[in-house]
């Protein structure tokens, strides 16, 4: 039995902050008329009755003998249990029906509504429900149903989320129910003792409420926001209340004022449109006092403006923004660019002479009822089309999902424990606006904003992320920590490597739960990896150190070979030596110069040591290459931090046959590395094939001659 169903000893009033200032359906007055009964098997019980117009205004045609049958099961299954504030307990399915049946919800969902305590509550069981109602409606009952706290102990609430939301998955009206549920017990949260309130108040705001706003359910979302708002900050709740009281008692209305000249020009310009005033709702109140301090007449709401057609909107706005004094800055526009929760609407502000500025939203009315119906007013836009197949077995498709769901479903099953996914949970809903970003296959990848590389990479790739070892945005060379725009084009860089990890500095970069989890997971099954150094020492050690042990007995039987390549210079007895800036080897074309002690650097003709060499007044002496095709090259390699890189660097160089001379790796900055190798070639003719074993080596990006300045 929930906390809300009790036994009739525990009367008490029914208090509430929003009671002031916003009127409700009389819900004795519907427990009264439940305690009658059902009526006839041919009539509507008239406890309904409300819900039933309700739903006629939006249905006019629907078959109302499921919501008899469905109202009759739940007042016999809760009679005699009463709700702490005195009302008989079916009071509570009725309004919660009914908050649904005013968004205009479809039949299935306000069947489902009336009967969702039945089974968490009563006698009823599922398969009750399934046999009476249907598939439909006994799947969103068990979506909405909770689990037990004598199975789940402390773990319950967070399982009992994670159940609806991968519900929800399949079927968005599971989580519409639980809303409207939600939104009538904070209604009626007076009667429950203050910490009781507080912590159902806390998890209302850090779930319930981003779950409306991302289902677009704003006239849900705001209400719980008011309701959230007086319960946490009371004394702030009292003083906007103050302000908004103060503000109506004004003899003028400058919002009014306003509206009445808009109408005016719209009526001129032939568009027929409705104009009404908007009140801001508590916690928007508060907002922009804070924002703005010093509150005046049209702070305290905003224009909605209601046109027929979607040209019709940017109709409107051509005549405001020409007969009136435009706020450019305000404009946006969410018909041509939508929300991610189905939002679409112009807004814009003028201005008045007197400075005060007015916001403006122009819609037209379908795109009104979804911004404050979202997906209630859509039945389930996700669910497959009637005409597929229904899935065998009882198991339900798997329909297209809104980004973000799809998402939250991923990450939740890698959580390893349920306090791991409610606290996830509640960071992720914090998170409030989506971006896109584009594959270079023009698929795309739905992220919050502030997401990295990092999270674009387990976006796609999911686990096998952990290879990825750099990316692309919009052409360019990025780091994983860059942070993506909306628009950006990201080409994920994966090694090939299988023994390829993620790095624990990647934890600092992720932005999704998912990018987190799967990172900590990965290092919580490698706990001696990195562990016993700080992550930045350990790579600057692996930098530092691994390529003197590695590279060391190369460089040493290298001492003694010649640093010349076969040479003819036309001057005689001189000696001949490759400068190390731009170390030529055969067949570059090269050059000569004259230097102290009868010696003969030898470069590259576009070193750029040549140009200063000659406008310095030296002499060029003409080399060219012998016979021999052994030389000396140094090449300079820049890649991206990953574990046992230089071991497969130095085994790809090996293998070309080149013998490593000398090597300097800079210590790591920003997860990349810049090597510098001195390589002696046993034939110049290998130098292409080596340089392309090297750029194959997982990790590494980019492969060039050395040009070192000097000379």
């Amino acid at each position: 039995m929930s906390a809300e169903a009790t036994n009739p000893a525990t009367p008490g009033p029914v208090t509430g902050p929003a009671a002031r200032w916003r009127a409700r359906i009389d819900l004795r007055r519907l427990g009264r008329a439940a305690l009658l009964g059902p009526a006839t098997r041919d009539r509507l019980p008239s406890a309904i009755s409300h819900v039933v117009d309700a739903h006629r205004a939006h249905y006019p045609s629907a078959d109302l003998e499921p919501l008899r049958r469905a109202y009759v099961l739940a007042e016999s299954s809760h009679r005699g249990q009463m709700r702490k504030s005195g009302e008989p307990y079916i009071t509570h399915p009725l309004a919660v029906t009914l908050i649904l049946a005013e968004l205009g919800a479809e039949t299935t969902t306000l069947t489902a509504s009336l009967l969702h305590d039945t089974v968490e509550d009563t006698d009823v069981t599922l398969d009750q429900v399934g046999e009476e109602f249907g598939s439909e409606v006994r799947y969103l009952v068990d979506g909405v149903t909770k689990l037990e706290k004598v199975d789940y102990g402390a773990a319950a609430e967070p399982e009992t989320f994670r159940k609806m939301l991968v519900a929800t998955g399949s079927d968005v009206r599971v989580m519409s129910i639980k809303l409207a549920d939600r939104l009538h017990n904070m209604r009626t949260l007076g009667v429950m003792r203050p910490e009781k309130q507080a912590r159902i108040a806390k998890v209302t705001r850090d779930v319930l409420i981003p779950l409306a706003e991302r289902l677009g359910v704003q006239a849900l979302k705001t209400e719980l926001e008011d309701l959230v708002f007086a319960i946490l900050h009371p004394e702030e709740y009292e003083h906007t209340r103050e302000l908004i009281v103060d503000n109506a008692s004004r003899a003028d209305d400058p919002l009014a004022e306003i509206a009445d000249e808009v109408r005016g020009v719209l009526r001129e310009a032939d568009i027929p449109a409705e104009v009404v005033i908007r009140p801001r709702h508590f916690v928007s109140v508060h907002r922009v006092a804070r924002k703005r301090g010093q509150l005046r007449g049209c702070d305290f709401g905003r224009l909605l403006v209601l046109v027929n057609e979607d040209a019709d909107c940017y109709g409107v706005l051509g005549e405001l923004h020409t007969c009136m004094t435009p706020v450019v800055s305000e404009f946006k526009d969410f018909i041509a660019v939508p929300k991610f929760n189905l939002y679409q609407s112009l807004h814009t502000a003028v201005a008045r002479a007197d400075g005060q500025v007015a916001e403006v939203l122009i819609r037209t009315h379908q795109m009104h009822k979804v911004a404050e119906a979202g997906v209630v007013a859509l039945g389930n836009p996700y669910a497959p089309p009637p005409e597929d197949n229904a899935p065998a077995d009882g198991e339900r498709v798997d329909p297209t999902r809104p980004g973000w769901l799809s998402r939250l479903l991923d990450w939740q099953e890698a959580a390893p424990d349920p306090d791991t996914f409610w606290s996830t949970l509640r960071e992720d809903l914090a998170q409030d606006r989506e971006i896109t970003v584009f594959r270079p296959d023009g698929g795309t990848l739905g992220l919050p904003e502030g997401a990295t590389c990092v999270d674009a990479a387990y976006a796609q790739y999911g686990e096998d992320a952990h290879a990825c070892i750099g990316a692309r945005v919009n052409g360019r060379l990025a780091t994983l920590s860059t942070v993506l725009r909306d628009g950006d084009t990201v080409q994920l860089l994966m090694g090939q490597d299988p023994a390829s990890e993620p790095s624990r500095e990647w934890l600092e970069h992720a932005h999704t739960p998912a990018a987190r989890i799967a990172i900590q997971r990965w290092l919580a099954a490698h706990p001696t990896h990195e562990e016993a150094q700080d992550p930045a020492q350990a790579r600057a050690q692996e930098a530092d150190e691994e390529p003197s042990a590695a590279l060391r007995p190369a460089a040493e039987g290298l001492t003694s070979r010649p640093t010349t390549a076969d040479i003819t210079v036309d001057q005689p007895g001189a000696t001949v030596r490759l400068a190390g800036c731009c170390t030529p080897v055969p067949p570059d074309e090269v050059t000569g110069f004259a230097v102290r002690g009868g010696v003969v650097t030898v470069h590259r003709v576009e070193c750029a040591a040549v140009e200063r060499m000659k406008s310095g007044g030296r002499a060029e002496v003409d080399v060219r290459w012998g016979d021999t095709t052994e030389c000396r090259v140094t090449l300079l390699a820049e890649s991206f931090v990953r574990p046992h890189l230089l071991a497969d660097l130095t085994e790809a160089m090996a293998l070309e046959g080149a013998e490593i001379v000398s090597a300097t790796i800079e210590p790591p900055t920003q997860q990349r590395v810049r090597h510098t190798y001195t390589l002696q070639l046993p034939d110049a003719a290998h130098l292409p094939a080596l340089m392309r074993a090297m750029r194959n080596v997982p990790g590494v990006y980019d492969v060039s001659r050395a040009q070192t300045p000097g000379g």
